[in-house]
């Protein structure tokens, strides 16, 4: 019997301090999609048009950070799913540890990764704004979303919705593991459903998958339901990827 006695919750803290340094590259990438999405944000996010009458004219143009959220939706997508590939999963190699040590700490470093997100591409739609007012020749700006609880109102819901998409990926890597045909299954499913929507084979009153499901998280006016919806839906996908990476334990 050993004299040292390990403490489970000291392995899953020095796991996850090491992920957060040894993956600043992560970090990095969400910058530059950031940085690409504000970019393609200066031509305007949503319609805009014009009038005048009597030598007077405007035109309006609508800027937000719909685009900067929606970009780093994917980011934290395509993150969860990395850190469960066999390079990411060897750094664990570093610790005395079990998978369960090695999918927590993930799990604190993508609800980190996430908050970080979050936060910043929802800032960067008022820095978007003042951006386009300074540079472009704007001779007005509104913005009827200005206030401090509106502003954290929306930062909790951008980190909910990248928490939400890194759980997804992280699952979708988590079942790679077991077999790439399930990853070819479940793109199938992806890219098919939709298609097979859209010809009106099934009931034409109701609504497709995707949207039923879209629905069910932006149909939600009140943040705590939205929030308690994100945080069950989240709890069951990482639950689900830690019961699955138990069982290849035992089978390795």
């Amino acid at each position: 019997m050993s004299l040292i006695e390990v403490n489970y919750w000291e392995i899953i803290k020095k796991q996850y301090f090491f992920k957060l340094k040894a993956y600043s590259g992560v970090f990095t990438s969400m910058m530059v999609v950031q940085i690409i999405a504000f970019l393609l944000s200066l031509g305007g996010t949503g319609g805009s048009g014009g009038s005048g009458s009597s030598g007077f004219s405007y035109t309006t143009g609508y800027y937000n950070g719909s685009m900067i959220i929606a970009f780093t939706m994917m980011w934290a997508l395509i993150t969860g799913i990395l850190i469960t590939t066999k390079a990411y999963r060897n750094d664990d190699f570093t610790f005395v540890a079990n998978r369960g040590t090695s999918n927590l700490s993930n799990m604190l470093f993508l609800l980190t990764a996430s908050i970080i997100g979050g936060t910043l591409s929802m800032l960067s739609g008022y820095l978007l704004k003042v951006f386009v007012y300074l540079i472009f020749e704007v001779d007005m700006l509104f913005d009827v979303t200005h206030t401090i609880s509106t502003l954290w109102l929306g930062i909790i819901a951008s980190i909910l919705y990248i928490l939400l998409f890194s759980a997804i990926g992280y699952l979708v890597g988590v079942l790679a593991q077991i077999s790439k045909s399930l990853i070819i299954i479940l793109a199938a499913v992806v890219i098919g459903y939709p298609i097979y929507a859209s010809t009106g084979t099934g009931q034409r009153d109701e609504p497709t998958l995707f949207i039923a499901i879209t629905q069910f998280y932006q149909g939600e006016s009140m943040l705590s339901l939205f929030a308690l919806k994100v945080i069950l839906t989240v709890t069951i996908l990482f639950f689900t990827s830690l019961i699955i990476t138990n069982r290849l334990e035992v089978k390795q």
